[in-house]
């Protein structure tokens, strides 16, 4: 065992005695030692409730013949990050969190691992790390949110967070009042658990199960759901077999695992915010993946479920229709259904076992929303490198967009001139150094989105950036542009009224300018200076990379 490098021999007796200053008994000396991989945090709806659930993973390896020990990471609300400069701490987080539980585990040499995430960035930061440290692990999330019930004059209406972000663009729009807006406020988040709609959250739990690092029900279980504490005491004793198997992240996660996550995720639509994230999971296992391969998934893997904010079904609705098992039953034809899972089963096993529930939820190759899957990468001059887009979430009249560009060079200034009533219909509004090293931190634009859709201009303008979308963003949301303007990348040339043209069904994104006058523009783009100049975002400036490659650090 990995563990007896802190148990085992004379020499470690000092650490024996430690051990038994936090309750490790003589006889559980000769048992392996579990590390719990904990998120919780108190101001995060996703993690209130994992202290409970982490009880249920522990008393599970207790049962199978393990030594559990809980520890903690970081976990950042991004909602509650969102539309300030907290959002540039986000996507850092990711990086922070597979750091520390790197840390934590090398240094006190767990045989196995638990992980215990539920919102955004944790999820790819644990898997980034699970994959590192190529040490038998196993996910079990916190689950989703059930969506709001709002009362209104025509009933019960579903909501989430989602509503609320659309509904100051109502506000704004006259369309909504500010107390009708706070009924939505008190209505949109009933409880724990990651946001209701597949947003990057539920987007990366639900791939996980098909990535094979998570059992079946991780990604749609309800939070509250008894089901849930279940699954987590089943992972529990799960990660003892794996152990005893010696099966690791590496014997799972791998060239074929993967696109099998990119595949589900093009069926559900899912969040833009994955492809950044299987990307640099892809990093840490050793795997190449181009972008170009995942415009090549998505050609051929049809549009199975639109859920909010593609489609008015929340996640609740895709459990009730069966899980990501069903819907993978329906993509069969699409996926390695040899791979393996940390269930011990094949996909092929799991998906003989899985049956649709509800075929209006998820629907059949034969009656798709579309042949092609949710998302797209787009390539022109103005991303030579790839720009991605939630094309399940875009307008049909907004697929081919022409227009003029009102170009900002951050996050904030665009808000203010959306809120000021300055964006009109036809316009491509272009922000810029918000990457990973211009924003810093490549901060997500739920707020301007949010705030044209609830304007009723989300099917009359698109929105470019090298920034990133919430996975709640719809509309003609065309993010992770690279390269990125702080390296001077072709974004950063773009002025106020240049023609956009963008063509999603045909991957295509430019700007109307001939390679001289790009190439002319550029080379007259002053230097950037970096915003943040001290603490941990200077240090990420340094070491982080494009978008293009999963934004991890070099």
């Amino acid at each position: 065992m990995k563990s007896e490098a802190v148990k085992k021999g004379i020499e470690r007796a000092p650490h024996r005695s430690l051990l038994r200053a936090v309750g490790v008994k003589p006889e559980e000396l000769q048992r392996p030692f579990i590390g719990v991989v904990n998120s919780f945090a108190e101001i995060v709806p996703g993690h209130i409730h994992l202290r409970e659930l982490a009880q249920a993973v522990k008393e599970g390896v207790r049962h199978a013949g393990g030594v559990p020990f809980e520890f903690n990471t970081i976990a950042v609300c991004d909602g509650i990050a969102m539309n300030h400069d907290g959002m540039k701490y986000s996507l850092p987080s990711r990086e922070l969190i597979a750091d520390t539980v790197e840390i934590m585990a090398q240094a006190h040499q767990f045989d196995a691992l638990v992980f215990i995430p539920n919102c955004d960035k944790v999820v790819p930061g644990m898997l980034m790390a699970a994959a590192r440290l190529n040490i038998p692990s196993i996910f079990v999330s916190g689950g989703p949110m059930l969506a709001g019930r709002l009362e209104t004059k025509n009933g019960i209406q579903k909501v989430d967070l989602n509503s609320v972000f659309e509904g100051v663009g109502k506000v704004l729009n006259n369309q909504m009042s500010e107390p009708e807006l706070e009924c939505l406020v008190d209505a949109a988040c009933p409880g724990c658990g990651s946001c209701a709609g597949m947003f990057t959250a539920n987007t990366m739990n639900c791939i996980n199960e098909a990535l094979g690092m998570a059992l079946p029900g991780n990604g749609t279980i309800p939070a509250v759901d008894e089901r849930r504490w279940k699954l987590a005491w089943q992972a529990g004793e799960q990660v003892m077999k794996l152990l005893a198997a010696n099966t690791r992240p590496k014997d799972i996660i791998n060239d074929k695992s993967l696109e099998n996550a990119f595949t589900v995720d093009m069926a559900l639509g899912g969040s833009t915010n994955s492809v950044l994230h299987l990307m640099a999971i892809a990093h840490e296992a050793g795997v190449e993946f181009s972008l170009e391969r995942i415009n090549a998934i998505s050609e051929d893997t049809p549009c199975l479920a639109k859920i909010r904010p593609a489609g008015e079904y929340h996640i609740e609705d895709l459990d009730r229709a069966g899980g990501i098992s069903a819907v993978m039953k329906e993509l069969q034809t699409h996926l390695n259904i040899n791979c393996k899972t940390v269930s011990g089963r094949t996909l092929a096993d799991i998906v003989n076992h899985a049956a649709v529930e509800d075929h209006d939820v998820i629907r059949s190759e034969k009656t798709a929303y579309s042949a092609k899957g949710g998302l797209a990468v787009l390539f022109g001059n103005i991303a030579p490198e790839g720009a991605v887009v939630k094309r399940s979430a875009v307008a049909p009249e907004m697929m081919v967009h022409k227009g003029p560009a009102r170009v900002f060079d951050s996050e904030d200034e665009a808000t203010t001139a959306i809120m000021t009533g300055f964006i009109k219909s036809g316009d491509v509004v272009v922000i810029r150094y918000e990457g990973p090293k211009g924003g810093p931190g490549m901060r997500e634009m739920l707020t301007p989105t949010s705030l044209l859709a609830g304007m009723g201009m989300d099917k009359e303008v698109a929105l470019i950036t090298d920034g990133r979308f919430s996975g709640a963003s719809r509309g003609a949301s065309i993010g992770h542009v690279a390269p990125e303007a702080a390296l001077r990348g072709p974004i950063a040339a773009i002025k106020e009224g240049d023609i956009i043209d963008v063509d999603i069904p045909n991957c295509k994104l430019n700007v109307l300018l001939s390679a001289e006058d790009m190439a002319q523009r550029l080379a007259q783009v002053p230097a950037f200076k970096p915003r943040v100049t001290s603490g941990y975002l200077a240090r990420y400036v340094e070491k982080v990379t494009s978008a293009a490659h999963g934004a991890v650090l070099s």
